[in-house]
């Protein structure tokens, strides 16, 4: 006679359970697990330890051919969810996160219990999937904790319950576990109704809910750990297991980072804003570390502050997003996580508003916050900025961004310390500006120049080398007929060397511009310098904006980054991708990662890009197909191909300068004048290269046509 078989109906079961009572494990789980055939839970956080309890609280379960599925918060950190709420791949983050669980050092009982679970997954009968809050750009964490027991008869349990997982068992230490028996009148509904739960959950149609599949790099890794620890009995206590008692650190302070090594002239940088009381204008070389240098200072204040028993709220404001998002980066590594203000005020303004309440309560040391420009000088912000009382520090990137009319009005006045950084902090024709800048945060306090940089060695040396192309035919005769016009301008009053951008001969200089920048003749040119070069990594060329100018009535010509990136890729096969200002930050971010691997890009084509703070030290060699004639333009990307990186013992710089043919009928005065600017641009990048005589060798045949040789 074949035995009935036993399930989940045989058990004496309670409907409650409370650890402070009883032995919850024995009492409840063992049972059910005793009997059951399958078991779906979502509970917690997956951490490493988490999983190799839930691995021993099933071992007799698997032995039996139990399936199980289960549903855990992945553990993400403050880095996980900031980048997840500002739209990074959600599966790439979770992964990563996984991996961060994984990979932790973790004792040997551990290591048996992950094991385990990596064969039950290899063999079909465990599934995990991961949870996380996702609502109105805000991720939290997913806390509910449910699960579900049928057996093989069709008998279904369902349980809720808090859980405090030590040792010795999947659920060692509950607080209370509530029962809910299928076949009981009034339990059944409510094991139906979590049964429901969990399916909609698994399925991920629960609203506000995202949940998504086990990373398939993590899965490997555990069957992989299936097949190295061998299959034995897990012990029923270790303390192993314990998870360590949970600490309260007080908030972070800013402190200088153990391999940051702080160079002299950064010292002296930073004593010489403190001694003019906190306030004044860094006016350093790109690529010497205006950064860093800011932080030490912040870092430097935040010490003398904290003296005083002070808080210190840090105010940082960069140009564009994807500078924000270096700045985070930098200001982390200085040991404080700052608050990102850009895009939806939804995703800022609460965590804003509670971290300045802390702070004024004495609950916290720093608040730091980094903000684009556009939302520094948006209402919602300048009411939180007004209604700040404790010391403040504006450090403003690339300040010189700042001295236009519609930002340096916004400048907050209640700023007891204020921070410029730039390269260049003259504003190129606003002299109202740029004094308006120095009114706000002082003088410049230090200067480090580009020659005493590369000297120090905080700078590589590089090579320059001129190339001078000649306008066509067509070229030719459009450049000839805006000479004549801006000829006609100067003549009737206008000053070149004061004209406005936007005034008609600021228009003029910027059409006679275009026209050099896109000389049909320096495609050619750079092709054959690109095929000298074809073996090299770390290449950008900057292209002019726009499209090739043309006789009035006739269609645009050719936008020249497309002529470049057909001549780089299609004609000479090297991998190369464009990078312009539309290339959404997410595909920046991998494009950087790309290029300084030095195995998979070899050229990156930039428009309107690649100038103002953008780190790419491993860059060698540039190509500049157009520059303005101003020269923060010029200086900027110089910077770019002159940061320091392991390997990189010189840089190459290759300057595209257009020029009318030798004879063209042309105002000699003005065009004199004009050329003038050009060659400043040029002189300023070969007197401080490594083959300055070179460069007036190839410059001598125009300076001599324009009676230019005392340049």
């Amino acid at each position: 006679m074949t035995a009935t078989p036993l399930g989940l109906r045989s058990l004496s079961l309670s409907d409650r359970y409370r650890s402070d009572q009883e032995d919850v494990v024995a009492n409840f789980f063992v049972p059910a697990f005793t009997v059951a055939s399958s078991y779906s839970r979502a509970v917690g956080y997956f951490t490493s330890t988490s999983l190799a309890l839930y691995a021993r609280g099933i071992e007799t379960f698997a032995v039996r051919g139990g399936t199980m599925r289960l549903i855990a918060s992945p553990h993400l950190n403050e880095d996980d969810v900031i980048d997840i709420e500002r739209g990074y791949d959600v599966r790439e983050v979770i992964e990563r996160a996984t991996l961060r669980e994984l990979e932790l050092e973790s004792p040997d009982t551990v290591l048996d219990g992950l094991g385990m679970l990596g064969r039950l997954i290899a063999e079909g009968r465990l599934d995990i999937k991961l949870a996380f809050v996702e609502q109105e750009g805000r991720v939290g964490i997913y806390h509910e904790k449910i699960g579900i027991f049928r057996d093989d008869l069709g008998d279904l349990v369902g349980f809720t319950g808090s859980s405090n997982e030590t040792y010795g068992g999947l659920m060692a230490n509950f607080e209370s576990v509530e029962v809910y028996r299928g076949w009981v009148a009034g339990d059944g509904t409510r094991a139906l109704r979590l049964e429901s739960d969990f399916q909609a959950l698994w399925s991920n149609q629960t609203p506000h809910l995202t949940v998504e599949r086990f990373p398939d790099v993590a899965r490997e890794r555990l069957i992989k750990l299936g097949g190295e620890r061998p299959s034995r009995p897990l012990p029923g206590r270790d303390d192993a297991l314990t998870p360590p008692p949970l600490t309260v650190s007080e908030p972070r302070r800013l402190s200088l980072p153990n391999w940051l090594s702080v160079r002299d002239y950064q010292k002296d940088a930073v004593t010489s804003w403190l001694a003019n009381q906190g306030r004044g204008i860094l006016k350093m070389a790109t690529g010497t570390g205006k950064t860093k240098t800011a932080m030490i200072a912040a870092t430097q204040l935040g010490n003398v502050l904290q003296q005083r028993e002070q808080p210190l709220v840090v105010l940082i404001l960069a140009p564009l997003q994807h500078l924000v998002d270096q700045w985070i980066s930098e200001v982390e590594d200085f040991g404080v996580r700052p608050v990102a203000v850009y895009e939806s005020s939804q995703k800022w303004l609460p965590v804003v508003e509670e971290q300045l309440a802390e702070a004024r309560m004495g609950q916290r040391p720093i608040v730091a916050m980094v903000a684009t420009n556009a939302s520094f000088a948006g209402e919602k912000f300048q009411s939180v900025l007004s209604r700040i009382t404790q010391p403040l520090l504006v450090i403003a990137d690339e300040a010189h961004n700042l001295g236009s009319a519609a930002y340096r009005s916004c400048l907050p006045p209640n700023a007891t310390y204020r921070l410029a950084l730039s390269a260049t902090p003259e504003r190129w024709f606003d002299d109202e500006g740029t004094d308006a800048l120095i009114d706000y945060f002082g003088r410049v306090v230090f200067e480090l120049g580009l020659a005493d940089a590369i000297k120090m060695g905080a700078l590589t040396r590089y090579l320059y080398r001129p190339r001078l192309v000649e306008l066509n035919d067509a070229e030719t005769n459009l450049y000839v007929d805006l000479t004549a016009q801006i000829a006609t301008r100067i003549a009737s009053g206008e000053e070149l060397g004061k004209a406005d951008p936007n005034s008609p001969l600021g228009f003029l200089l910027r059409q006679r511009a275009g026209i050099l920048g896109h000389a049909e003749g320096k495609l050619a040119a750079l092709r054959d310098d690109l095929s000298t070069r074809a073996n090299s990594w770390f290449q950008l060329v900057y292209c002019a904006e726009g499209r090739r100018p043309t006789e009035a009535g006739e269609p645009p010509g050719p936008n020249q980054l497309n002529e470049v990136m057909n001549l780089v890729g299609n004609q000479l096969h090297l991998a190369a991708h464009p990078y312009v200002s539309e290339t959404p930050r997410k595909e920046r971010k991998l494009l950087m990662r790309r290029f300084g691997t030095g195995d998979d890009l070899r050229v990156l084509v930039a428009m309107r890009c690649l100038d103002e703070g953008v780190d790419i030290p491993d860059a060698r060699t540039g190509y500049l197909l157009a520059s303005s004639s101003n020269p923060r333009q010029f200086i900027q990307r110089r910077g770019r191909l002159l940061r320091r990186a392991e390997g990189k013992d010189v840089a190459e710089i290759f300057d595209y300068l257009a020029v009318p043919p030798s004879g063209t009928p042309i105002n000699f005065t003005v065009e004199r004048a004009l050329l003038t600017r050009e060659l400043q641009r040029a002189n300023e990048f070969g007197k401080l290269s490594e083959n300055y005589e070179t460069t007036l060798e190839v410059l001598r045949p125009l300076k001599e046509r324009y009676q230019l040789m005392d340049m």
